[in-house]
């Protein structure tokens, strides 16, 4: 039984794309790994990337080449002041040299080095292969980023079980919703409670704390920078920011200083039924405004889908619960992202595998049933809600305009977001015992979407929005 911990599924770094960008640039870390491992790296003269299918084809608009030349620099995707990144990557492309991580200085050429492959590999559709020559013979490793930051090689036949997490560790394995539920009866705990437990046998309290503590104050950095910038995002469509000039008709004449006095501030704010649509929306759209501008996140389960929890635990502390705390935020994101690794397990969280559903789709069913505890929902009712939230994104395609993750991108976070709290409310007024549907059986469905959908619509702007809409008319 693979056991994903909550920070395999919330891991903080730089945007655009968890699959074509952190990704990449977590590869471009193992393959140091490896090479040091072998003694060999001191003895490279000369390095190339090759980059496969769904990374080839939308890698431009995802930033997967500068990924790749941040990653063999020997940056840190979540220390690197994101300010910098475009220092070293105009020193990497002026000087036609890099400083293999940071200690090996090498003839690179971005135009000549990295190479955009359209054809797929069999193993997965994100493929990525490291070369380097030694001894004037060149040697290469493959990898594979399977989404959420994930990345694999194809040395084991079940790449369900290749990946550097924790193996057959934690004290209450869970593959399937009704083995979480089981163990919630058995040892009389909420979700939340039993996901603690398993963090708990990999690290201490403190850490857990610590680091959960990290990612929300990442998010709420995200969200705050979102708000307060405005201007347009690069990548060529000229996107305008949106979520700046929202949140200054919501906040109005209110003042703070930094972004816990913005919580405290926004908790004044008129909250009619119109401005909660519209401050939920304004903190997804920050999200993902930062996340295309290569600013700093939090994977969610991907970057592409960044925004929809921390817009759905914002909206739950600044307008659910005024008295919400630490507490009421390490509960959300122990529930979450024991849903997602459900969905991980059980099918994907690759858009490049699944299309949009398995980005949006498991973000909103992952904050769904987030919310519903904390807002008092049995774990039974719990997973009610991430199966309503996910049922309602089954199908959804990822056409990415320009393979940039801007359109329709950063609006379906907004709606995922909305969607989410709607599916906490409908469970919240169900009988569990009555529902249809089941979490596990939702997770199968989108699994068999994803496998029958046509692969235009998986990440590779070939079809839907992507080709529907000509780049001249934006």
């Amino acid at each position: 039984m693979e056991c994903i911990s909550v920070f395999d599924m919330l891991k903080i770094g730089v945007g655009p794309s968890s699959s074509h960008t952190l990704g990449p640039w977590r590869a471009a870390e193992r393959w140091i790994e490896e090479l040091k491992a072998n003694n060999t790296f001191n003895k490279v003269e000369k390095i190339s990337v090759d980059l496969y299918g769904s990374l080839s084809l939308t890698g431009k608009g995802h930033a997967t080449d500068l990924a790749v030349m941040l990653g063999l620099s020997g940056a840190d995707p979540e220390l690197v002041p994101v300010e910098s990144i475009d220092v070293i990557i105009k020193s990497i492309a002026n000087s036609k040299t890099i400083l293999f991580n940071n200690e090996l200085p090498l003839v690179f050429d971005p135009k000549e080095d990295i190479t955009f492959n359209k054809n797929f590999l069999p193993f997965h559709s994100n493929g990525i292969k490291f070369s380097a020559t030694i001894n004037g013979r060149k040697r290469s490793s493959t990898f594979y980023s399977i989404g959420g930051g994930f990345v694999v090689k194809e040395e084991r036949k079940n790449s369900k079980k290749n990946k550097n997490i924790f193996q057959n560790t934690f004290p209450y394995p869970i593959a399937k919703g009704t083995e979480l539920l089981q163990f919630c009866s058995d040892l009389n705990m909420s979700i939340s409670e039993v996901v603690l437990e398993n963090e708990k046998s990999i690290r201490p309290i403190e850490t857990i704390d610590f680091e959960l503590q990290r990612i929300w104050n990442t998010m709420l950095e995200c969200m705050y920078v979102g708000c307060h910038s405005e201007g347009i995002l690069p990548g060529g469509l000229n996107v305008k920011r949106r979520a700046f000039d929202m949140h200054q008709r919501l906040i109005g004449d209110t003042t703070y200083n930094d972004p816990n006095e913005w919580i405290a501030a926004i908790r004044n704010t008129e909250v009619k039924f119109r401005q909660i649509i519209k401050w939920v929306s304004c903190f997804a759209l920050s999200v993902n405004e930062v996340n295309a501008s290569l600013g700093r996140v939090v994977t969610a389960p991907t970057n592409g889908s960044a925004g929809v929890i921390p817009a759905v635990l914002m909206y739950y502390l600044v307008i659910e619960n005024h008295d919400g705390n630490f507490e009421d935020i390490k509960r959300f994101l122990l529930v979450a992202s024991e849903i997602g690794s459900i969905f991980k397990k059980g099918a994907t969280i690759s858009a490049a595998m699944g299309g949009c559903q398995a980005e949006i789709g498991v973000s909103s069913a992952m904050a769904a049933g987030a919310l519903c505890e904390l807002q008092g929902g049995t774990p039974e009712q719990v997973l009610v809600a991430a199966e309503i939230a996910m049922e309602h994104h089954l199908g959804m395609t990822c056409d990415p305009i320009g393979g940039l993750v801007q359109i329709p991108c950063i609006e379906r976070n907004a709606m995922g977001a909305i969607k989410a709290i709607n599916a906490s409310e409908l469970a919240l007024d169900s009988d569990p015992h009555h529902m249809k549907v089941p979490l596990d059986k939702v997770v199968n469905t989108m699994w068999e979407t994803a496998k029958d959908m046509n692969s235009k619509y998986k990440e590779t702007s070939e079809g839907g929005l992507a080709v529907g809409v000509n780049l001249t008319d934006c």
